[in-house]
């Protein structure tokens, strides 16, 4: 997996596929996924609604992880973000499928042990949730805290990691 570090400016595409967890819009700039909209999200305005094939890739590789067929995603990634934000999605790719680690753990794992929150904050606003798997990030005390696409997606994308993890 790719990621590019620096500003994307806009996004050129947009194209919004139905899937087992309903309709999730995957945004593409300049050959780079950019932008993942889990149900109910309300994707960017005045952007051009077209497939293309970084899309269809992209479409396809959340077809085959949702269907049990693939753990990695292999997808040219560019999140927009702080230096901060980027070093926190970064470790956020490094976590395994159908594992989870805490807030704390993303913490100590980019050396900064005391910025739990900052890590949740960050996790909040990653605009390419799934193929950046903040699902994975739940409390210490192993509870689900927060996912953008609410509690209960966080528990079915984890669900389904623990149902084909072997």
């Amino acid at each position: 997996m790719c990621v590019q570090v620096g500003v994307i400016k806009r996004m050129l595409h947009l194209y919004t596929y139905k899937t087992i967890l309903g309709p999730i819009t995957i945004g593409e700039d300049d050959g780079f996924i950019t932008y993942v909209g889990l149900p109910g999200d309300n994707p960017p305005s005045n952007q051009i609604w077209y497939e293309n094939e970084v899309l269809t890739e992209a479409a396809f590789q959340l077809w085959e992880y949702l269907n049990g067929k693939r753990r990695e995603f292999d997808l040219p990634l560019a999140p927009q973000g702080t230096e901060f934000q980027l070093q926190v999605w970064t470790t956020l790719q490094q976590v395994p499928y159908g594992e989870t680690r805490s807030y704390k753990d993303i913490a100590l794992k980019i050396s900064n042990p005391g910025a739990y929150r900052a890590v949740g904050q960050a996790n909040n606003r990653n605009p390419i949730p799934i193929f950046i798997p903040c699902h994975r990030v739940i409390g210490s005390n192993g509870k689900l805290i927060g996912y953008g696409g609410g509690l209960e997606l966080k528990a079915r994308l984890l669900d389904l990691e623990k149902c084909h993890y072997r």
